[in-house]
């Protein structure tokens, strides 16, 4: 038997370019065999489909590269919910840029691991001009740290905080996002105390009269992108609040953060820039593949804590000889250079080119709570903040509006998302896809208005 070829080398490129055009034809022909944004019958039928196509996952003796690449990776492209899809608009669930896909090949095909300098020598000084250059988009001296997305972000923030103050008590609005609670679960800190958001946003006289009952230390959680709404908290005042009662403050902005490459959007961020830590994450409204997560920080001094010495990555002598020391970068140890996918689409996008981008959604939604608020059929819930849209059909209980979202994913017709406010259930669409048209959006509607007659109950 012969051993299968590498991937890296001067000979891998050779050896890829052929698998490529199998998993390109797989992928072309899985999304047509879908025929739409979400594969139809539900759960069960999806999981029959998988195990019928690929039961036999390791078998005695091997189907060949071809056959295991047409039948796996077309089997996913049949049962995937295709974030490219016009109809498939639930999460923050971004489609990828192509090239930022056909970078990551690149970062799997060389396969660096950052977590010493022998093993991604060019790929470590990369990702320090880029994490440089992302930082200093907030602060002048601003530095980052590449992570997994959102959640890895918050916890590190959590985790530098209390390194530096303490113990911290976190003081956040009722909507900021689930990790910051588990965040404060793992590193043992007190639980987070929660002061009301009854717009969407935080309450700045409950912030105010939080901060000057509690015991600091203390951390302000603000959010720059609900997952729910997209509501971006008022971070000028809720800096000054944080200034007045000396309280560092970090803003979740993994939703919002790209806003700050657009000349017409980037204002709503104002006050961004007073925060210690900030979280981005450029698997959303960034447009990369998962993982492309970031943590800013304002001052890189406050990175210290993370570093770590494991004599067979970063002994000292070596770091001391001029070996740059990664472990200090990151609380994983291996992890892939997603660096590569995000400095190949800033540098051939450019600032305009990812505002073009960050615009373009932005407008597409605006159009489509137009078209919501104009419906007769349909309520809006409230000028959109930056890409999502709540709506759900006039006169509809919760449980109806929970059917209808149901209904579209087992027909396999719109994948829509679900969030509560005002005390009601709404239908959720977070448009993240920058080729939209006036038609997408119409289909998008008249596609969710057709399942209201399909057994809703009222």
């Amino acid at each position: 038997m012969h051993s299968p070829p590498l991937a890296g080398g001067t000979a891998g490129p050779a050896a890829l370019r052929p698998l490529l055009d199998v998993v390109l034809d797989a992928l072309t022909q899985g999304a047509k065999t879908r025929g739409g944004p979400l594969p139809r019958g539900g759960p069960h039928t999806v999981a029959r489909r998988v195990h019928d196509a690929a039961h036999d996952i390791l078998p005695t003796h091997g189907t060949g590269a071809e056959e295991a690449l047409n039948t796996v990776v077309r089997t996913l492209a049949e049962g995937a919910a295709d974030p490219a899809e016009p109809n498939c608009a639930a999460h923050l669930h971004t489609p990828p840029l192509a090239l930022a896909a056909a970078a990551d090949l690149a970062a799997s095909a060389l396969n660096p691991s950052m977590d010493s300098w022998d093993q991604a020598p060019a790929a470590s000084a990369l990702e320090t001009l880029v994490t440089r250059t992302l930082g200093q988009e907030i602060w002048p001296h601003g530095d980052a740290l590449i992570t997994t997305g959102g959640t890895e972000s918050n916890q590190l923030a959590l985790l530098l905080a209390r390194e530096h103050h303490g113990p911290v008590q976190v003081v956040c609005g009722a909507h900021t996002h689930h990790s910051i609670h588990r965040a404060a679960w793992l590193l043992g800190l007190p639980e987070p105390v929660v002061v009301p958001a009854p717009t969407g946003t935080t309450d700045l006289a409950a912030l105010d009269d939080a901060l000057t009952h509690l015991h600091h230390p203390l951390l302000v959680v603000a959010t720059a992108g609900t997952t729910d709404t997209g509501a971006i908290d008022p971070l000028p005042a809720i800096a000054d609040l944080c200034a007045t009662h000396h309280a560092p403050l970090h803003v979740d902005a993994a939703y919002g953060g790209p806003l700050l490459f657009s000349d017409q959007h980037r204002h709503r961020l104002a006050g961004i820039e007073h925060a210690h830590t900030v979280t981005l994450d450029l698997h959303k409204l960034g447009w990369q593949p998962v993982a492309a997560g970031l943590l800013a920080v304002a001052d890189p001094h406050h990175l210290t804590p993370l570093g770590h010495t494991a004599d067979y990555l970063n002994a000292d002598d070596d770091t001391d000889a001029g070996l740059p020391d990664l472990l200090g970068r990151s609380l994983r140890t291996t992890r892939r250079p997603d660096v590569l996918k995000i400095a190949v689409t800033l540098r051939a996008l450019g600032r305009d080119g990812l505002a073009h981008l960050v615009d373009r959604v932005c407008a597409a939604t605006h159009e489509l709570a137009q078209l919501i608020d104009q419906h007769p059929q349909l309520e809006l819930y409230g000028h959109p903040a930056i890409s999502t849209v709540l709506f759900r059909p006039q006169g509809a209980t919760d449980d109806a509006v929970a059917h209808i979202r149901r209904t579209l994913l087992t027909n396999g017709t719109a994948v829509l998302g679900r969030a509560r406010a005002d005390d009601r259930l709404w239908l959720k669409a977070t448009l993240l896809n920058p080729h939209l048209t006036p038609h997408d959006l119409h289909t998008l509607l008249d596609t969710t208005l057709s399942a209201t007659t399909e057994g809703t109950p009222r």
